[in-house]
Formats: structure tokens, sequence, C-alpha cells
């Protein structure tokens, strides 16, 4: 797993590169740019529910021209970067796959280049432009996710139900173990299915970066 992303010359940033070591990731892809590293400041109240707001620093910074993605890679992206990092990526990857959020028009490039965008249910009806995609995957909370084909539903999978602490990091658990599972073959309502499991273990764990086992140890129904 490589991260592309961008980070500052400071104290957080070196925070960062340490951390994503400890935890195996590749981060020879995050530059160090002359911004601040970015900052999110996340409010979780009684519930286990969230109000962010993102200071994007280095991540603004990002160059684009030198995003280092191998052709034909596969890509998850999300929203907070830049159109023209998002549209780097796009080019190059063989699989791209788009956590619309957060929600902002598209660049027509990038809607085209998508083989799977991801979005919840406030982000699908600010998104008109995606509901035709290829894939499109709708996040419905505790109710689960649909999956659709240019419109058409082909899969679909209830939520699991969890003690919600903290919702910060279950949206970004959840595109990857979908992401992953899609690419490795998985039938899509399982692959559906283990994410929402996924998803559900993030929001049990009190952490925003909830530390969480490999795919297969989400089971799905038989």
């Amino acid at each position: 797993m490589r991260l592309i992303g961008g980070v500052g010359d400071d104290v957080d940033g070196r925070g960062v590169r340490e951390r994503l070591a400890d935890i195996g990731v590749d981060a020879s892809g995050v530059q160090t740019t002359d911004a601040a590293t970015g900052t999110a400041l996340i409010v979780v109240d009684a519930s286990g529910e969230n109000s962010i707001v993102v200071c994007p620093g280095a991540n603004a910074a990002i160059d684009a021209d030198a995003l280092g993605i191998a052709p034909g890679a596969a890509v998850l992206a999300q929203l907070e970067v830049s159109d023209a990092v998002i549209s780097a990526a796009a080019r190059t990857a063989g699989f791209f796959a788009l956590n619309a959020a957060p929600a902002r028009p598209l660049p027509g490039d990038v809607l085209d280049a998508c083989d799977l965008v991801i979005v919840n249910e406030t982000e699908y009806a600010q998104l008109p432009s995606v509901h035709d995609a290829p894939l499109l995957c709708v996040t419905l909370g505790a109710a689960g996710a649909r999956l659709y084909r240019h419109g058409e539903l082909v899969a679909s999978a209830p939520g699991r139900t969890a003690t919600v602490r903290n919702t910060v990091g279950a949206g970004d658990a959840f595109c990857a173990a979908l992401v992953v599972g899609l690419l490795r073959g998985d039938a899509e309502t399982d692959a559906l299915e283990r994410a929402c499991a996924v998803g559900a273990a993030a929001v049990a764990d009190d952490a925003s970066q909830p530390a969480l086992e490999r795919l297969d140890a989400y089971a799905v129904t038989a």
C-alpha cells in the first residue's frame, strides 16, 4: 500500500511519516511542501457523530506532476486535494476509485476516468453527475450500502450492528475495504457486505485511525 499526499517540513509532518512507517504504509509518495502540515479539527458528539473543519495546508500544495503513480496502478482518491492532483491520478491509474468527499463539482476528465465512485446520501444528492457512473456505491450509514452500475442496482448490503464510538474513520475504512474486495475479485455483494462490516468495526473504535484486521477477518453471511 502506497500513500500519496503532502506534509510540511515540521514536527507534525515528521510525526505523520513516522506513523506511516510504523504501520507499514509506503510513504514514498508523500511530498514535503513549503506549507504547514494540514490539520483537521474534529468534534465528536455523544452519539459518535462528527463535525470536521479541515485546514488543508500541505495537501493543497501537492505537485500534480510529481505523484509517481505507476501507469496502470489501482488508485483510491478523495477530494481533500486539488483538482489538478485528482485529474493527474485519474489519467495514470488503471483502476480509479473516487470517494467524492467533501463533495464538489468534478472535472469532466475525472468523471470519465472513474471506474468506481463512492458517496454518502448527502453527496449523492449534491452530485447528480455521478449517478450514471460505471459503478457507484452509495453509503447509507447504519442502513448499509448500495451498489449501482450505470444507475441500475446490482448489490446491496445491510448495516452491521455496532456501538458507535467515533465515526471519523469509518468512511475511509469502508472505501478501502470495498476497493480491495472488488480488485481481488470478490463478488460485488460480498465486497459490499464486507466493507459494511469494516465500517462498523471502525465506528466501534474510539480512535479516528482505528487499528483494523485483515479484510478476510470480516465475515460475510452465507
